[in-house]
């Protein structure tokens, strides 16, 4: 399967299918982490329509130098906080909605007692997640929901990697903290 750089360098060549291909490899997530900061997933898909215009419009920004994914998720920020500096708010998204999405994710061959126990273990999770400052929030995010590299989570929320790398600890740190006060001391999902 191609990359998105790849796909991408297709589409700059005159092939519209290229495109195609990279808002179908990235619309989703895009639109899942702008919606982490508007709440409002109908908001975060115009955002990311938006996101994916400036793609279009501004090609010959786009130098290569760091994975499309991280380019497209700056540009995705940049949009989200230029929405909420305009609507003067911040929020952040139901993270139980996350809960039942990746739940539907499950494979059917699972029986349901094992489905049962990972939902609700997921749903701990979230809570947890929730309850953190959303710097923690959006790095957990980035880095073990998105799979971004420290350097791409930091390109995106515009901080160093060794900040990533602190906030990434210091949530690891509270999460066990808020787990062990809802009485998990473990947590194996």
């Amino acid at each position: 399967m191609e990359n998105g750089e790849e796909s991408y360098r297709r589409f700059l060549n005159g092939d519209e299918s290229g495109f195609e291909d990279v808002v179908k490899l990235y619309r989703s997530s895009l639109e899942l982490f702008i919606n982490r900061y508007v709440n409002n997933i109908y908001v975060a898909q115009d955002l990311a329509v938006d996101t994916f215009v400036y793609l279009i419009t501004h090609s010959k920004k786009y130098n290569f130098s760091t994975p499309l994914k991280t380019y497209l998720f700056m540009i995705g920020r940049c949009r989200a906080l230029d929405y909420i500096r305009h609507k003067n708010r911040i929020r952040v998204e139901s993270v139980e909605a996350l809960g039942e999405e990746k739940e539907n994710m499950l494979s059917d061959t699972e029986n349901l007692e094992n489905r049962y126990i990972a939902s609700e273990q997921r749903k701990t999770l979230y809570k947890a997640l929730k309850k953190l400052p959303q710097d923690m929030q959006v790095a957990v995010w980035l880095v073990f929901f998105e799979e971004l590299s420290y350097e791409s989570a930091a390109k995106v929320m515009k901080k160093n990697k060794k900040q990533v790398d602190n906030l990434l600890y210091r949530a690891k740190k509270e999460l066990k903290d808020i787990l062990k006060k809802e009485g998990i001391d473990s947590y194996d999902a």
